[in-house]
């Protein structure tokens, strides 16, 4: 189920911590339930376990002991959605999580809000992943912050939106050309749904930020 091994991320047994996990020799018949939560900005960019690049709005996910690559159906228990998602990474190391998702696969199951949901864990075929992906179809929606030459000014923001403790979406700092300069734009979000969107621009008044710019 898993088809070609990656070279990298498949060590057995691996240690984080000082604690010693083991890496499955199959994926085949897996299936498992607990807690998924999902990782983002910080990791956003840099590299996962098997050498690709963690896209935070991409379907992917992070698992201690499947092998790399494996293809999951994960369904949300709570309202009964699922997603097909390609496991490129390592973690939780928590106990009390089985899987870490990307914040677009949360979004898509519904949880992002709330950061944790209860989820069943299904390896399936490669040929079967292919056909169903999350990411195509939802359209998402941002809260602008403002757009700076500067980018420490950019960094600043940033920080100042992504420690607000009233919500769980992650504040971007993206680049865009305007007149031949140079922005950096900071955005909080993708957000799955206007109601989503309007709570967080309210949070962000109320926080003190100058009336976000609500963008497609």
């Amino acid at each position: 189920m898993s088809g070609s091994i990656s070279r990298h991320g498949n060590k057995s047994p691996y240690t984080v911590k000082g604690r010693s996990y083991e890496v499955l020799d199959s994926s085949s018949h897996y299936r498992a339930s607990g807690i998924a939560s999902w990782y983002g900005t910080k990791f956003h960019g840099k590299h996962t376990a098997n050498g690709e690049i963690y896209n935070l709005f991409g379907a992917t996910a992070a698992h201690r002991s499947l092998p790399l690559p494996s293809y999951v159906r994960v369904t949300n228990l709570t309202n009964e959605r699922s997603v097909l998602l390609r496991v490129n990474d390592r973690g939780p190391f928590r106990d009390d999580r089985i899987i870490d998702l990307s914040y677009g696969a949360a979004l898509t199951l519904g949880f992002a809000e709330q950061g944790v949901a209860p989820v069943l864990v299904e390896t399936v075929a490669q040929s079967d992943s292919t056909t169903d992906w999350m990411g195509a179809s939802p359209r998402y929606r941002y809260l602008q912050l403002g757009a700076y030459l500067s980018l420490a000014n950019a960094q600043m923001v940033s920080y100042e939106a992504s420690r607000q403790p009233e919500w769980h979406f992650p504040v971007v700092i993206s680049e865009a050309e305007v007149g031949g300069q140079q922005f950096h734009r900071v955005r909080v979000g993708p957000f799955a749904d206007p109601v989503s969107l309007e709570r967080a621009w309210d949070a962000l008044i109320e926080a003190g930020f100058p009336s976000p710019q609500r963008l497609p």
